[in-house]
């Protein structure tokens, strides 16, 4: 053998350095030994192939640039170093033993060669990964991690950081990262405002790693509850609606935008899905790819509203909210973020705009002591809770499906506190195995809940009962709006004649003398006034 004709460099590439530009240099140059320290020869005219991971993934933490700036940045880097590169992206995939082998099937599908280890040498510095390669027999060089290369690279100056560790200075707001970095990626990133992206993203104290609310959310389930619904939901905002600029913050899939794309009422007015997860806004994406929409005007944002304003000031006519304030309130900083939310809110509605908000409402007199008396008999009681964090989504869904609805609050009084942080405190009554006493606010948000056996731990995250119908009101007017005498409160009879009646009894600890189920629901709709007519 000559030497081998490929250098594969897999890896996510959200950042460039010039240390990277300069090892792969020596490598070309045959300069460089692998990890078990034997000279890599390298063949005249071979190309460095960067496989870049992840490429179906942008504006999370893990992968906050997209998938053709990472190339542009390449390609240039390529360029101005007279690197000989190929680009290949490949998706994402669930953790899996298997990564090294798909990134090598999807570098010879797209190249239609094959990287096999007599011909390629893989560069890589993480070592679960670079033993992954190891076992299907390649050999690696350790880049960031090649201790000889690295000291000779560092008398002209350059420090063998890793790309990642640069990527979190620059989050960090330390100015050292552009020294770093390549001059392609400098250039790309100053280009396109990387910059305040990738730092907005790196700061969202709300989305995890990947772009989520929770990591213990079924998404497809989910999103599939959003779809079923969105006829119902569409009917009930749509009278509302003012065309012009329209928002659906917490888009999900873009259901609800569906249905405004078909409303002759909005052909002419451009509509925006806004959602903070990132798994959604790709399937609302893709259905637009698929021609889902019928007003050509939709776009799709991945985007926290709390972490910074989405549109402009005084530029949105419509914005709609459905079933997302108690989210927000659950993930962030309780009713604090809701007023940071209507004043967002606010601040970008036009003069004569609207808010339309539609979500579970707290009850009235929410602190008010009650009775819960609950079936023993539709399910087992294992005698008291149990820890569930160590179980797969599968398990927990069997284990809490199989509980009766009282042995069911045993566990919603262990999960629910130390995942929403809200206060659940029943006292059991004594001589009646069925009943606990509680405050109206906890009885409902148990109730509210208990069903959600599918996402238990990730409803069990979330607080509906934070705000009541005069919290809302006070919010919303004190952040601008003036609330339309449609407002209303409702109760979902629907959910008390399947999910309340046939399991649940609410009681007045005084006399034991039955008591209605309060509202679930509220729709609430703000308005900014128009301005004032110049006199």
């Amino acid at each position: 053998m000559t030497g081998y004709h490929q250098i594969l460099l897999p890896g996510r590439h959200h950042l460039l350095t010039r240390f990277q530009t300069a090892y792969l240099q020596e490598l070309l140059a045959g300069r460089v030994c692998d990890t078990d320290g034997r000279p890599v020869p390298v063949a005249d005219g071979a190309e460095v192939v960067w496989a870049v991971t992840s490429a179906n993934h942008r504006g999370t933490r893990r992968n906050p640039v997209a998938a053709n700036r990472r190339e542009a940045m390449i390609e240039r880097a390529s360029t101005l170093e007279r690197l000989p590169s190929s680009v290949v992206a490949v998706v994402d995939t669930r953790p899996t033993e298997r990564f090294a082998s798909t990134v090598v099937e999807t570098v010879a599908t797209e190249l239609g060669r094959r990287p096999d280890p007599e011909h390629t040498v893989v560069a890589c510095s993480t070592p679960e990964v670079a033993a992954m390669y190891r076992a299907l027999g390649y050999p690696v060089v350790a880049v960031e991690a090649d201790e000889e290369t690295a000291g000779r690279l560092a008398a002209s100056g350059l420090e063998p950081r890793r790309p990642w560790d640069v990527l979190e200075l620059l989050v960090a707001g330390d100015p050292r990262w552009a020294e770093l970095a390549h001059p392609a990626t400098v250039d790309v990133y100053r280009r396109y405002d990387l910059v305040t992206e990738v730092v907005r993203i790196g700061t969202d104290p709300v989305v995890s790693a990947e772009g989520d609310l929770t990591g213990t959310r079924d998404y497809r389930s989910y999103a599939e509850s959003f779809e079923v619904a969105s006829d119902r939901k569409w009917e009930q905002v749509r009278p509302f609606v003012r065309p012009g600029r329209v928002v659906d913050l917490g888009c999900a899939t873009g259901g609800l935008v569906e249905r405004a794309a078909r409303a002759p009422e909005l052909h002419e007015s451009d509509l925006f899905g806004v959602d903070v997860a990132r798994h959604l806004v790709a399937e609302a994406e893709h259905r637009k790819a698929q021609g889902v929409f019928a007003n050509p005007n939709v776009w799709f944002l991945q985007r926290n509203l709390l972490a910074d304003p989405v549109f402009p000031d005084a530029s949105v006519d419509t914005t709609i909210t459905l079933a997302l304030t108690h989210e927000i309130s659950s993930y962030g900083d309780g009713p604090a973020d809701l007023r940071r939310l209507a004043r967002r809110i606010a601040a970008h509605t036009r003069p004569g705009g609207v808010w339309i908000n539609s979500d579970v409402v707290g009850p009235a007199g929410g602190d008010r002591r009650v009775v819960l008396r609950l079936r023993t008999d539709d399910g087992v009681d294992p005698g008291g809770a149990v820890e569930l964090d160590g179980l797969d989504p599968r398990q927990v869904t069997e284990h809490v499906r199989s509980l009766s609805t009282r042995a069911r609050l045993d566990q919603f009084a262990l999960d629910f506190p130390r995942l929403s942080g809200g206060d659940f405190h029943p006292t059991p009554v004594p001589g009646r195995p069925g009943e606990v006493e509680l405050t109206l606010r906890e009885a409902m948000e148990f109730l509210t809940t208990k069903d959600y056996v599918g996402n238990w731990l990730s409803e069990c995250h979330e607080r509906f009962c934070d705000l009541d119908v005069d919290d809302w009101v006070r919010l919303v007017t004190d952040s601008g709006f003036v609330v339309d005498p449609a407002s209303r409160a409702w109760r979902n009879e629907w959910i008390v004649e399947h999910r309340f009646d046939p399991v649940a009894e609410l009681l007045d600890p005084a006399d034991g003398r039955s008591l209605p189920w309060p509202d679930t629901h509220l729709l609430l709709v703000a308005r900014r006034e128009p301005a004032a007519a110049a006199v």
